[in-house]
């Protein structure tokens, strides 16, 4: 959904990609510098409880700043020819990583619990973490049979942190409010991985009646 906005944004920070690559930093050092930033943001998450709810903003400062990483590094690999399969195949398998720690950290906190209890809690976190897996691997999978997929679905990666970072900061004045935004990133998700799999089915279903 936020695909048009994205490009716009890779428009506005052009400057800082010279600024990066004048550094001598390279799209996978970026890359890795992101997910630096995911990991310490996990951490973050993971060391929430009520009585610290100020490290939510923490958590979302290093969030967003990952998300800047990983729109700058595919800046700098495409403004200064820099882009390579296996740099794409590495920014991927970091992002993964990225979101898994995430939710994880969320998970092992019990951050949903204070909207969900005990039970429920952790149900929506492991089903907003599965969602983000398959969000992706969905993507892949159509990419590998020749299919577009960017744009297709509500909850792609820009989405989803856009909504756990709005989620995290409500949740430092309120913390059920976190809970609830987990689960709205469940639902988001995976329903996105169903639009996905029509999208695919719905393509991939023209292509067989064109080489009949």
């Amino acid at each position: 959904m936020l695909t048009k906005l994205k490009k716009q944004i890779q428009q506005m920070l052009l400057s800082e990609a010279k600024i990066a690559h004048k550094l001598g930093l390279t799209p996978n050092h970026i890359s890795i510098i992101g997910f630096i930033f995911a990991l310490t943001s996990a951490i973050t998450y993971a060391l929430t409880t009520p009585q610290a709810p100020w490290l939510l903003l923490l958590g979302v400062f290093f969030l967003l700043a990952s998300g800047f990483s990983d729109t700058l590094d595919g800046i700098v690999a495409r403004t200064f020819k820099q882009s390579t399969p296996f740099g794409g195949f590495f920014d991927s398998v970091l992002d993964r990583y990225a979101d898994a720690a995430a939710y994880a950290a969320i998970l092992l906190a019990g951050l949903s619990n204070a909207a969900w209890g005990n039970v429920w809690g952790p149900i929506w976190s492991l089903a907003a973490l599965i969602g983000s897996m398959m969000v992706s691997y969905t993507r892949a999978r159509a990419e590998a049979t020749g299919i577009k997929m960017e744009s297709v679905g509500f909850a792609e990666r820009a989405e989803r942190m856009l909504i756990l970072a709005v989620a995290s900061i409500l949740g430092y004045f309120w913390l059920p409010a976190l809970g609830y935004g987990i689960a709205l990133l469940a639902g988001l998700s995976n329903f996105t991985v169903i639009q996905r799999a029509l999208h695919t089915y719905r393509e991939l279903k023209k292509k067989t009646v064109t080489t009949v």
